[in-house]
């Protein structure tokens, strides 16, 4: 038997060949940013050993995200930087996080609800008043300011915000800055403000408990790999915020307390967590955007640093009634990245896991409330404009008629 081909017709083939034309400009474009990141990463490596070696706190993020600012700033736009580098230094910084929060922590941040739940909502009010000046004296729309003003998260209200239609890249770039403020002042506030005692610092690895069996560090990797990749396909099935943290931290957390056996973070990856984190919020800075939104910026600097000192108070007194020591406490209800805090308290030697507590609560709990309050403003919004549109043609027909 013989198989008869009959030739596509030549719409088709047109159309077969500019796909073919497509995908391969693609790859060509794809293979062409490969020296660039691989650049980005040689330099945030150097910056990172700097940092590290100059006893800089949390030097591993910071030392990467300034060179991630550098180059947008030199190359005058967003730098190439894959979403899935972002996403496996999620997967590493939620994993430690999980080998880090055990049930006697859990049951110690309940003893909290109370002050807790409290400071976490003044926190949170601060964050939305914060929005709402910046909407005031900026003149930007009060949804763009209170989406760039949500603690924790970032990624996720940047894509919020596409999908309700809200101004994404002034949204981003609100989220960013408010984020490399907090992320560059805290972790130096902190430690001149709250010097911890140096032993209770992250050392040669994380670890969830002790007195356990430990398990050949291959193996060991391979459960880590494990618990990422199904935290990852889980956290996008049921849609979680940060997914690429939280998915892995939930999955993490169920593991590792089943198994009966010492599950270990080697601290270079740890280490390489904080880079691919600190990499990525650095290349998003917008600078074409930030000159045009200068004067917003200004302002957000301005507020994001009063933010800051009131969050500072607002941890204080948690501290002064829950006796929980003062960086645990500062560094759990400021107004940042849940990703770059948590790293930050293992650095500087805080309770992770108190720490995740106070932050998963908070942003959880704005995340749930803010699209209503998204869409709220947006449907007032639009009535407000509407009205004003009427206005303007009963203006203009009064003016018309004798």
């Amino acid at each position: 038997m013989f198989w008869k081909t009959s030739p596509l017709p030549d719409s088709q083939s047109v159309s077969h060949q500019d796909k073919n034309s497509l995908l391969r400009e693609k790859r060509i474009s794809s293979l062409s940013e490969i020296p660039k990141i691989i650049q980005q990463l040689v330099t945030a490596i150097l910056a990172g050993f700097l940092f590290h070696w100059l006893h800089i706190p949390v030097g591993w993020l910071l030392g990467p995200m300034l060179v991630g600012i550098a180059y947008a700033v030199i190359k005058g736009d967003l730098q190439p930087f894959p979403s899935t580098f972002k996403t496996v230094g999620q997967v590493i910084i939620g994993i430690v996080t999980a080998t880090r929060l055990s049930p006697e922590t859990l049951s110690v941040a309940t003893s909290y609800a109370i002050p807790m739940l409290l400071c976490v909502l003044i926190t949170a009010s601060l964050s939305m008043l914060s929005g709402y000046l910046l909407s005031r004296w900026a003149g930007i729309d009060a949804t763009t300011c209170f989406l760039g003003f949500i603690p924790g998260g970032a990624s996720s209200i940047v894509a919020m915000s596409e999908e309700i239609g809200a101004d994404t890249l002034s949204i981003a770039v609100i989220q960013y800055i408010r984020v490399l403020l907090v992320v560059l002042i805290l972790p130096t506030v902190a430690t001149l403000l709250f010097p911890t005692n140096p032993d209770t610092q992250v050392t040669a690895t994380v670890v969830i408990t002790n007195n356990l069996p430990t398990l050949p560090m291959l193996l060991n990797l391979l459960i880590l790999v494990v618990c990422g990749g199904l935290g990852i396909w889980g956290g996008r099935q049921f849609r979680l915020p940060s997914s690429g943290f939280l998915g892995p931290f939930l999955v993490g957390l169920v593991v590792f307390w089943m198994l009966p056996f010492q599950i270990q973070m080697p601290q270079p990856l740890f280490y390489a967590g904080q880079l691919l984190i600190g990499l990525s919020i650095g290349v998003q800075f917008d600078w074409q955007t930030v000159h045009k939104l200068l004067r917003a910026v200004f302002i957000e600097v301005g507020l994001v640093i009063v933010l800051i000192l009131l969050c500072l108070g607002v941890g204080y007194g948690f501290h002064v009634v829950t006796h929980v020591d003062t960086v645990t406490a500062v560094l759990g209800f400021t107004p940042g990245g849940i990703e770059a805090m948590i790293a930050t308290v293992m650095q500087l030697g805080g309770d992770t896991g108190l720490v995740l507590a106070m932050q998963l609560t908070r942003m959880l709990s704005i995340l749930l409330i803010a699209p209503w309050l998204v869409a709220f403003l947006v449907k007032r919004a639009k009535s407000a404009h509407s009205q004003l549109e009427e206005e303007e043609e009963l203006v203009e027909l009064n003016r018309v008629e004798p």
